[in-house]
């Protein structure tokens, strides 16, 4: 039985994250503002054809998929990102250090901008705050760390855009925002997961540190109408 990780995208478009969904039946996709991210009841080339048909020319879509496929014609694949799924299934909530941790809201949407434009975590868009559960770490008035929710999938959330100022590294203020965001997943009866670059080396060993074990590698096509 395919268990519900494994089109993550869509589970989460048809459970937690019905309130952003657009499509139909079968096909499914967020708003542009808010995610890239596309995603079929079944991978078929009918339906490729069909998000095809509803989706404006020009716009870049994100699908995800569990093992290596061809994206069918008349779609432009730009990239395929060779990811880990990592999922935190341990029970125990750990220690949170005393940083201030902010909550972030809509009038900090500019700098959370610039913050994932220069550290590049992943899709950021100028509504992808709608997932919720953003907190920041702030040196007086500026935005240097941040952490949120992205795919909330039936009893699983996605921990995403974990990002740290260059100019901020080293403070364990990603740490922070991580475990954060696992107590806050489990303290609501949730299993936090997340994805990783394959070449990430660096936050593959944090997440492991911090209870997240590989559970599979996925594969993220970049595609364009």
């Amino acid at each position: 039985m395919e268990h519900v990780l494994d089109n993550p995208a869509w589970n989460a478009l048809i459970s937690g994250n019905s309130n952003l969904s657009f499509g139909n039946e079968p096909v499914k996709y967020f708003d542009k503002d808010v995610s890239p991210f596309a995603a079929f009841r079944e991978n078929s080339a009918e339906n490729f054809q069909t998000l095809y048909e509803l989706i404006p020319e020009g716009r870049v879509l994100l699908f995800i998929s569990p093992v290596e496929m061809e994206i069918p014609f008349p779609w432009k694949v730009l990239n395929c990102i060779k990811g880990r799924q990592m999922v935190c299934d341990i029970q125990t909530e750990q220690s949170e250090l005393p940083l201030k941790l902010i909550p972030l809201t809509d009038e900090h949407i500019p700098q959370m901008l610039a913050l994932t434009k220069l550290t590049n975590p992943g899709p950021f868009a100028s509504r992808t705050i709608d997932f919720g559960h953003y907190q920041g770490i702030f040196d007086g008035d500026k935005l240097v760390a941040m952490a949120g929710q992205r795919l909330h999938i039936f009893n699983y959330a996605e921990i995403s855009a974990v990002c740290t100022h260059p100019d901020y590294l080293g403070r364990g203020y990603a740490k922070q925002l991580l475990i954060h965001q696992i107590n806050r997943i489990k303290t609501a009866s949730e299993i936090p997961f997340l994805h990783v670059r394959c070449d990430n080396d660096r936050a593959i060993k944090v997440y492991e540190s911090l209870g997240f074990s590989t559970r599979r590698e996925i594969y993220f096509y970049v595609i364009l109408v």
